[in-house]
Formats: C-alpha cells, sequence, structure tokens
C-alpha cells in the first residue's frame, strides 16, 4: 500500500476538470478541499501535481509557527518549487506580511496554468487574522486573472467550512470538495482481500490511507491487529489517538461525551449519566448543544433516528468513523497492554470485544450499500432512497433494515430486514424473530412490504426463502461500492 496510490479517481477527474478549466478560460480557480486527519488530502494532492505536468508549489503551515516565521517559509518553498522562471526573484527573507508574500506569488506565475498547494490553511489563519482577508484581496486582484489552480487544504472541517462561509472574506470563490475515507472496495483492492475480509479492513481502519499503507498486503483484520499489538506506536493505535488529541486536546465535558458514546451509550439519558461527575448527569442544558456541536461542527457523531411512517424516539448517537469509535472501544485498551509489554494480553482484549463491536459497526456500511444499491436500481424496490432502522423507546425490537423513500418520516416504507453479521448462518429462530418484529413498524403492510435478510455467512440450506425477499451478502455490500 506505501508504494502505490489506490483509488481516489473521481477526486482526481474532478481537479483534472478545474486544471482543463484554467487552461481554456486563462483565469483562475479556486477549491477549498476539507476532510480528516490522515484520510489523504496532502497525498491526493500530490499525486494529481505529479499527474499534471505542470509547475506547481506546495506549501504546507506549521501549526503554532508566527506569521513572520511562515512567510518565510511560503518563500523557501517558492523558491524551491517549480513555479518561479528565475528563483532569484523570490526573496531569501521576508517581513511576515501576507499581502507580500502574495504579491510575489502573482509575479512569479508562468503565463501557462500552474498549481498552487496551501496545506493546513487553517493553521494560517490561526496564526493571522488578517489571513483571510489577505487572501481573499489578493484573489481578485492578483490570482484569478492568472491561468492558476489554488487548492487550499485543511483537516479542521469546521474552519475550512466557515473559509468559504456567506460572512467571510472569501465567499463564493472557492468550490467545495469534501474528501472521505477511501470506500470499501478501494479498500480490499488496496490490500487485496476478499469481500468480507475488505469490509472488516474497512471498519478496522475507517478507510484511511494512514493505516491502510502499514497493513501488510492479504493480511485478514484479526491477523493484522494482533501483529501490531506488539508495537504500541502502529500507526493503528496513533492515527486515532492523534486525532483524538486533535480534535479534544482536554479532558473536557466534550470528551466525556465522546468516550462515553464510544463506549456503547446511544441514547441522551445514558450519555448524560456516563458524562456526568459527582453531582448527577450532564445537564440537558449542557450536553444537548455538545451533542448538536459534535454531529453538525465536529462530525465526530452521528445521529440516527427511527425510520418509519411516524415520528419515533429515542434518536441514537454513534462515533461516525469506524476507526476511531474500535479504538475507543478496545485498542485504547489494548494499546496500554501493548505499552507494558503484553502484546498477547492486548489482543485477547481486542479478541474478546471483537464479535459484539463488528455487529454494530457494520449496521451503517449495511445500509448504504443498500442505499447505494437501490440509487442504481439493483434493488427490487427502486422507490427506496433511503435505509435506516427502526426501534421503540424499550428497544424491543429493534429492526435493523427500514428502506424508505424518505427519512425520519416516511411517506412508504418498502422493506424492513434484519443483519446478522457473525460467524454463524442466518437460521429459522432469526427469521423467526424477523417476522414477529416487522409487523411492528409502522408502515409495514403483510404481504407487499419487502423482507430483506444481511448476513456474513449466508443462511441456512433449508431456510424458508417464500418467507425473504433479498438477500444481501459481504460480495452485495462490497459491489454496491
Amino acid at each position: 500500500m506505501a508504494s502505490i496510490f489506490v483509488g481516489r479517481t473521481t477526486e482526481l477527474a474532478l481537479l483534472e476538470k478545474r486544471l482543463e478549466r484554467v487552461a481554456a478560460s486563462g483565469s483562475g480557480t479556486a477549491v477549498a478541499i476539507r476532510g480528516r486527519r490522515q484520510v489523504g488530502k496532502s497525498r491526493l494532492v500530490q499525486e494529481f501535481c505529479n499527474r499534471a505536468g505542470v509547475p506547481y508549489l506546495f506549501f504546507t503551515a506549521t501549526k503554532g509557527a508566527s506569521p513572520v516565521e511562515a512567510v518565510t517559509g511560503f518563500f523557501a518553498d517558492l523558491k524551491e518549487s517549480s513555479l518561479p522562471a528565475d528563483p532569484e526573484l523570490v526573496p531569501a527573507r521576508a517581513a511576515g506580511s501576507w499581502p507580500d508574500a502574495f504579491r510575489v506569488l502573482a509575479s512569479v506565475l508562468p503565463d501557462a496554468p500552474a498549481i498552487v498547494v496551501l496545506d493546513e490553511l487553517p493553521w494560517l489563519a490561526e496564526q493571522d487574522d488578517l489571513f483571510d482577508g489577505a487572501l481573499q484581496t489578493a484573489w481578485d486582484r492578483l490570482l484569478a486573472r492568472r491561468p492558476v489552480l489554488l487548492l487550499l487544504l485543511g483537516s479542521d472541517i469546521h474552519m475550512m467550512e466557515r473559509l468559504t462561509a456567506y460572512d467571510r472574506p472569501f465567499y463564493g470563490r472557492a468550490d467545495n470538495l469534501v474528501l472521505g475515507p477511501l470506500n470499501p472496495a478501494e479498500t480490499g483492492g488496496a490490500l487485496g482481500l476478499d469481500a468480507a475480509d475488505a469490509i472488516d479492513a474497512h471498519l478496522v481502519s475507517g478507510g484511511l490511507p494512514g493505516i491502510l499503507r502499514s497493513w501488510p498486503h492479504g493480511t485478514p483484520a484479526l491477523s493484522f491487529i494482533q501483529g501490531e499489538c506488539a508495537d504500541p506506536a502502529s500507526p493503528l493505535f496513533s492515527v486515532p489517538e492523534s486525532s483524538l488529541l486533535a480534535e479534544f486536546p482536554s479532558p473536557d465535558q466534550a470528551r466525556r461525551v465522546l468516550e462515553a458514546v464510544g463506549s456503547g451509550d446511544r441514547t441522551h439519558a445514558n450519555i448524560a449519566a456516563a458524562a456526568g461527575g459527582r453531582q448527577g448527569a450532564l445537564p440537558s442544558g449542557s450536553l444537548s448543544p455538545l451533542l448538536r456541536r459534535m454531529v453538525e461542527e465536529k462530525r465526530v457523531l452521528a445521529i440516527d433516528e427511527p425510520l418509519s411512517i411516524r415520528p419515533g424516539k429515542p434518536a441514537l448517537y454513534r462515533v461516525a468513523d469506524s476507526n476511531l469509535r474500535l479504538y475507543l472501544a478496545a485498542l485504547r485498551s489494548a494499546q496500554e497492554q501493548a505499552r507494558r509489554g503484553r502484546p498477547e494480553a492486548a489482543y485477547r482484549l481486542v479478541e474478546r470485544r471483537w464479535a459484539t463491536w463488528r455487529g454494530r459497526a457494520v449496521e451503517p456500511l449495511v445500509r448504504e450499500s443498500l442505499e447505494l444499491a437501490a440509487a442504481s436500481g439493483v434493488l427490487p424496490w427502486p422507490d427506496t432512497e433511503v435505509v435506516g432502522g427502526w426501534w421503540n423507546r424499550q428497544f424491543n425490537p429493534e429492526v435493523d433494515l427500514v428502506g424508505a423513500d424518505r427519512a425520519p418520516v416516511a411517506r412508504q416504507v418498502h422493506f424492513v430486514g434484519s443483519i446478522k453479521w457473525l460467524g454463524t448462518p442466518f437460521d429459522d429462530h432469526d427469521l423467526a424473530e424477523l417476522l414477529r418484529s416487522a409487523p411492528q413498524v409502522p408502515g409495514f403492510t403483510l404481504g407487499s412490504t419487502g423482507i430483506v435478510i444481511a448476513s456474513l455467512s449466508g443462511t441456512i440450506p433449508n431456510l424458508e426463502r417464500g418467507k425473504t425477499d433479498l438477500m444481501w451478502g459481504a460480495g452485495d455490500v462490497l459491489s454496491a461500492w
């Protein structure tokens, strides 16, 4: 994985399209690329620059550097880049002024298409309150009229969104590209794994190239984890650890809320109790804004609501990234064992929690695969646009799959189903439980609403197939991508 570039064909095509626009129009285009740490933003853009065959500058900001240090570093990278025809035109020393830096950049840009990359842009804005305004002025007066593709990268998703918000200087000047992790098919292709093992690898890694680069080709997830438990500095541990420390550096209420969700507390009440202190549960007035911020701004949590033709409660929270979810549930404790020189104990800890963790972690992936299949016209229910789950206040029953025309309150429920992601096949007992639970979903109609089974190990040979409409396995999940 380390020596090759895998996937990202769509993203590369989008960037190539914009470079072609620059070449055709002779004027500039800006793209703001955001995504969480270790998702591969810098690697993607470097690959694009390598393939583009045009002069480029790739400048990466340093967190905590002063404006003078940042501008000095910018000039040093500009001087060594392929942009200036004469590097001596770039000053060796700087006064720490971003307007001056951008004027020098504009003066050395060639008349042919070129690329300028500013990586970790939020750190520049964090260091200098005037940076956003200087960038906007330089773009409007100097750069937008030149054939340059300006790529602005950042890991702080909220700050990158703010860069192009309506009340910010750069509003309306940049296209926005959100870079997510590699999808399960790309993960499987990178590692040379079959469908079931590819899904496991995707759940463990979160699709993050920062972890996949250290993953030996053809190695199943548990074998990889077992090998990494002897190395407490492995990316398997360090990537989610660094992400956690970057987003939540202090053990405050937000950190306690995240850890409560990561340990398996899903409802508002349970999270409040787990994240509370000596005075009792965390008050709703404090918890609700925290949860909203972590879902909408940080994107570290995701929220699931019961899907049916009626409004339902309670909403359930989960850690959005499966790698961070595994870290909070098991890897963090395993890392502590590994640091004490106990790799066998570290692996046994993960192995004990594996089946339960995977059973929950795979649910969003199966639902998304069914949504993608429905959008492609593969499912028997072409009007399905969203796939979720359904539960009542007592979680009795809890139905894993509900396919409907919209969410969270549907007009029509097209199918319901069950997910069994274990080493044993879906059997008559599992089917009977599904058929008992399905009629309780508001909108289920006997005889017309479909019944779906999603199973890692398939079904027993003599299962009553006449009572089901679709069997979804690991190969189907992977092929949806």
